[in-house]
């Protein structure tokens, strides 16, 4: 799958510019991390990428045919986390990955449950009601339903923001085993996130990519500035610059 964004615009109907001329191309298989601050619009250009949202001009194109066109195809391959997920309290956890199945047209549905159940390590919640799951518990069900039916495009939304730190840790290494054939996008401010799994990065600020690479490129881009940077530190060099990097 290719995905390539042509001089994108978002501008909601109150006047805020989401993205400004944004021009990217990424395909699979891959593993991409969407770095930048709150409100830098990551979060619009991930809802622009699947059609949740309209853009303002410019296009997505998907194999190099427009997303309109193939809006239908593209979500049927599509396991999506926003970074709002709603869940249905009344239900318990196992009930509702068999809705979610349902919703997907997943058959053998049992067997795909239990699996993504044991991924995101809830075994002991599978029978519980979803209204008695802690934040970092419903987040984990959240990952767990966008894993299921194994997706061609996996997209997560601020996926660890709820995540106590071994959480965190067990979410590198289960996102980090599922980009063979796969495109996955992983949209964060949280640089850990992206540093040890991702192979490229996208990183945006007030609604322009100023870095699109792979994280040893964008450290490289800071020697001439910082000795010995880490990742951090070349990623907070070029947020707290004043150039655009192409």
């Amino acid at each position: 799958m290719k995905i390539s964004v042509e001089n994108l615009n978002m501008t909601y109907p109150k006047g805020k510019k989401a993205l400004q001329d944004v021009s990217v191309q990424i395909e699979s298989p891959g593993l991409i991390g969407i770095l930048g601050p709150k409100g830098a619009g990551k979060s619009t250009l991930v809802k622009l990428l699947i059609g949740e949202l309209q853009p303002t001009s410019g296009q997505v194109l998907v194999d190099d045919v427009p997303l309109p066109k193939v809006g239908k195809k593209l979500k049927e391959s599509l396991g999506y986390l926003p970074q709002s997920f709603g869940l249905y309290d009344e239900l318990i956890l196992w009930q509702f990955l068999d809705y979610i199945a349902a919703l997907k047209g997943i058959k053998n549905s049992r067997k795909v449950i239990k699996e993504v159940i044991q991924k995101t390590n809830l075994m002991e919640k599978q029978k519980v009601h979803i209204s008695a799951l802690s934040d970092g518990e419903r987040q984990r069900v959240g990952i767990a339903q966008a894993l299921m039916g194994s997706p061609e495009l996996l997209i997560f939304d601020e996926p660890t923001a709820t995540l106590d730190t071994e959480e965190r840790i067990n979410f590198r290494s289960l996102i980090s085993q599922t980009t063979q054939r796969r495109l996955v996008l992983l949209s964060t401010h949280i640089i850990e996130d992206v540093e040890s799994v991702c192979d490229r990065l996208i990183v945006i600020k007030q609604g322009q990519i100023l870095f699109s690479g792979t994280p040893e490129q964008l450290i490289d881009m800071a020697y001439n500035h910082i000795v010995k940077p880490t990742l951090e530190d070349a990623y907070m060099y070029l947020i707290m610059g004043k150039e655009v990097v192409k």
